[in-house]
């Protein structure tokens, strides 16, 4: 098929060209020396050599999307913070296993190529690269005409960390009397965005309303970039006043609450996850008040405030929430493990295949 036909049948290869030229900036600015090859390559390459110096370094790799998010920054017209969020929903689970995050791919999939559109996606994917130290490799940019609207698009991506064996973080190091300290999230962050949008479509709020309740445009309050939390945790990892003070980490994402703590605490293990010690954000009681619904029947959909859990060395976690605040990250003590014999029905109990410890939530929310 000639490019003639081929831009007929709807597939525009200049347009491409076009958004690669404009991205090129942003992304080559993620590079360091490890990155060979420069941009635009059939492959990224880059040199692990470094890892001579690893005793035993085992690799960690995660892929995601950011789901329904991108509905909304299609309905806006703003694309420059979608990239965050990709790069918080595959990058912050790299660093769950105490993981170095070293380079990431993305993929575009669009029904037209619009450059700057794509430069916007691109541009936020970068900068958030950047801010985890993650070198942006390689990635993919596909039109497809017929599949998807011309104003349709999604995005996924891959990243791959490193990690000493002896260093890796899990259930197996946790022990009773550990404290689990919580992480502030930014907002929704990536999840639970159909239910969002199922609210919003029900009450006839649109993504364009000014809303003073929720402080602003619907759509941009609905955009708050997933908070990335690999730079601060790695900053707490590596202090040496903190080795091996941190356990176990979990990254609230699908599933809620308590079923991703769960998955990161041993067989036999419980904790109660107490909601007075946390206020959850304007927008998490606004979408409750709109969908008639308390804040505890969206636990297992939205994090509610919570992006992140620690679970650490009792005697370190005052030192720990300290580190994190010196970088940005608010956190708190909401409970802690015990290994003690109980009923936990009414407990989640791990989730996504992991068969882990016992969570719930007790008591009521700050005001």
């Amino acid at each position: 098929m000639s490019n003639a036909s081929y831009a007929a049948a709807g597939v525009d290869t200049a347009a491409g060209d076009l958004a690669v030229s404009l991205m090129k900036a942003a992304v080559s600015k993620t590079h360091g020396p490890e990155v060979l090859g420069g941009f635009g390559g059939f492959a990224g390459l880059y040199d692990v050599s470094f890892l001579t110096r690893f005793r035993r370094p085992l690799l960690a790799t995660s892929t995601d999307g950011v789901g329904t998010k991108v509905a909304i920054a299609q309905a806006i017209d703003k694309h420059d913070t979608i990239g965050q969020d990709l790069v918080g929903m595959v990058v912050d689970d790299i660093i769950v296993v105490g993981a170095r995050p070293l380079f990431m791919t993305d993929y575009i999939a669009c029904g037209k190529v619009v450059p700057e559109r794509i430069a916007d996606i691109v541009a936020g994917i970068a900068r958030a690269c950047s801010a985890t130290g993650t070198a942006l490799v390689g990635g993919e940019t596909a039109e497809h005409p017929g599949l998807l609207g011309p104003d349709d698009y999604d995005v996924a991506g891959a990243a791959t960390g490193v990690v000493e064996a002896d260093q890796v973080l899990g259930a197996e190091r946790v022990v009773s009397g550990d404290v689990v300290i919580a992480l502030a999230s930014s907002g929704l962050h990536s999840n639970g965005y159909s239910l969002v949008r199922s609210i919003l479509r029900t009450t006839g709020v649109d993504f364009t309303d000014r809303s003073d309740d929720l402080g602003g445009i619907v759509g941009e309050v609905l955009l708050e970039p997933t908070r990335l939390y690999t730079g601060p945790l790695l900053d707490v990892l590596n202090d040496p006043d903190l080795a091996g003070a941190v356990h176990s980490l979990s990254h609230v994402t699908g599933g809620g609450i308590a079923a991703n703590l769960a998955r990161v605490l041993p067989l036999g293990s419980w904790v109660d996850v107490d909601r007075s010690t946390w206020s959850p954000a304007p927008v998490f009681r606004v979408l409750s008040d709109m969908a008639g619904t308390s804040l505890e029947s969206s636990e297992g959909t939205w994090n509610l405030g919570i992006g992140m859990f620690a679970v650490v060395d009792a005697a370190s976690a005052s030192s720990v929430i300290a580190r994190l605040d010196r970088s940005g990250i608010s956190a708190w003590v909401t409970g802690r493990v015990s290994m003690a014999a109980r009923d936990i029905t009414g407990f989640e109990q791990g989730a996504k295949g992991v068969n882990g410890g016992a969570v719930r939530l007790v008591g009521g929310y700050a005001a």
